[in-house]
């Protein structure tokens, strides 16, 4: 039996349905293609669809690592928690922090769009002006900002609208892109191949960008302490996120390859998707695909968020950062000081990005230093899995598959990109990547030397599920209390 201590999140805020749209928000399905396109076919070229198609093989098995540790382990912290706790203390912590610089990156790479987004539906000239798109997407942030500060009941209800919308446009483009005359390119089945790689190496940088664009749907764990039935619904949801956000991923890049040239593509690397919507409907379909990526943008946003703030939570209540970052807010439920210290941070980098380019350049180094961080934090849970189940891996053919071979395999894939791809890097994605975790060994050695219970862990193990003793957080309000959910659950 396990005592988890300062709790106070907003208890069974979150249902089924409403996870399930936190995943495929946390993916931002229009936001990946619109922003990352350019960057994969870049890296791959016609290959764009087979890298897609072979990440999520391997992504899907670290949606089932983090679908089978949610079972035994419910924290806001998901894989810093996870892995401390089966690898080793420092392993969680770089885990955790991994999320969490990528998390803040993103920010940057995030807001921009949103504000070149909005202001393109204004004036297409516009939306090439940097500093204005800062300023937009500035005031976007601060907007998601207050939303996520409002409760977990508030958010979902807000991600309903966008990602609803989002959804609806992208479903309605996947279908007229079929009937589309006056192609490009005729579609080709060696594009799923591996003919189209420029060797492994080749091969390893698409797959590096492709992970960004899967990156996202863990959300659901970050979210567990808010969720009701939570050992089953944050895995399940994640689950259904990653095959529905597949889907959508494949059928418009290979839309992209059959319909744009190379030079439209090249020409437009922050704005694919509304380049498409023009070709496929002229006239109203870039709009309308403009609006789907800057509601996927914001909401994705949103979802980021949480994960920061959850993760700097948990890390908050644990003890390993200030202590501070571990508070919850009276009436709201949130954790309040990680969010107002999260929106500073970010405030800053937009003021800073300025000098780094245009939104294109910004948005090619921050995806690729990203996917390096996303890569360590996700193979790390996928060995953690398998060290927590070990002892029940041989006991049927489903844990043996699902709980151990699949989520291996996830987690050799991550790492194997993530040394293949240091090669083929630039040195500005390089040094954003590598030092930003880098920057994470400070604070770990600081309160591990300070002493923290999280450096002295009881260790995860499948065989006896914890049970989580709910502890009252001393900074939450005595009369706080958890709310059934939205009428939106299954």
């Amino acid at each position: 039996m396990s005592n988890i201590r300062g709790r106070g999140l907003q208890a069974n805020a979150l249902g089924t349905f409403d996870t399930v749209v936190m995943a495929v928000a946390g993916s931002a399905p229009a936001y990946s293609i619109a922003a990352t396109t350019a960057v994969l076919v870049g890296a791959v070229g016609l290959a764009s669809p087979a890298a897609l198609l072979y990440c999520a093989i391997p992504m899907l098995g670290i949606a089932l690592a983090f679908s089978y540790l949610s079972r035994i382990d419910v924290n806001a912290g998901a894989s810093y928690s996870w892995v401390g706790r089966t690898l080793h203390p420092f392993l969680g912590f770089i885990s955790g922090w991994a999320l969490v610089i990528s998390a803040t990156i993103f920010m940057v790479a995030g807001s921009l769009p949103a504000g070149s987004m909005t202001l393109s539906l204004f004036d297409a000239k516009l939306a090439d002006n940097t500093a204005l798109s800062t300023v937009v997407g500035a005031a976007w942030f601060i907007v998601m900002l207050l939303v996520v500060l409002g409760g977990a009941r508030l958010t979902v209800r807000a991600q309903l609208v966008m990602s609803g919308i989002e959804i609806a446009i992208l479903a309605l483009f996947s279908v007229l892109a079929l009937f589309h005359t006056g192609n490009v390119r005729s579609f080709e089945w060696s594009w799923l191949g591996f003919s189209h790689f420029d060797g492994v190496s080749g091969f390893a940088s698409g797959a590096l960008v492709a992970a960004f664009y899967y990156w996202g749907w863990d959300v659901t764990s970050n979210l567990s302490e808010e969720t009701r039935n939570s050992r089953r619904t944050t895995g399940l949801a994640g689950l259904i996120g990653v095959g529905i956000v597949f889907l959508l991923f494949e059928v418009f890049t290979i839309a992209v390859n059959v319909i744009l040239t190379s030079k439209q593509i090249d020409a437009n690397d922050a704005n694919v998707l509304g380049v498409l919507g023009e070709e496929i409907w002229p006239g109203l379909g870039g709009k309308l695909l403009i609006v789907a990526v800057m509601l996927s943008t914001i909401a994705t946003l949103e979802t980021t968020l949480i994960q920061v703030t959850r993760s700097l939570f948990a890390m908050g209540r644990d003890r390993t950062m200030p202590p501070a970052l571990g508070r919850v807010h009276r009436n709201w439920n949130t954790p309040h000081v990680a969010i107002v210290v999260v929106g500073g941070v970010a405030l800053v980098m937009f003021i800073a990005s300025n000098a780094l380019g245009s939104v294109g350049d910004i948005l090619a180094d921050a995806i690729s230093a990203i996917g390096l961080q996303i890569a360590v934090y996700y193979g790390l849970a996928g060995l953690a899995v398998v060290v927590a189940y070990r002892k029940m891996l041989t006991k049927s053919l489903g844990n043996f598959l699902l709980g151990g071979l699949w989520p291996l395999f996830g987690a050799l894939f991550m790492f194997w990109i993530f040394v293949e791809s240091l090669g083929e890097l630039d040195t500005a994605a390089i040094a954003i990547g590598i030092g930003g975790l880098a920057v994470g060994l400070v604070p770990m050695l600081w309160y591990w030397r300070q002493g923290s219970d999280y450096y002295r862990p009881a260790r995860l193990d499948a065989t006896r599920t914890v049970e989580a003793e709910y502890v009252l957080d001393p900074y939450a309000a005595a009369n706080s209390r958890a709310h059934e959910g939205l009428s939106t659950d299954f």
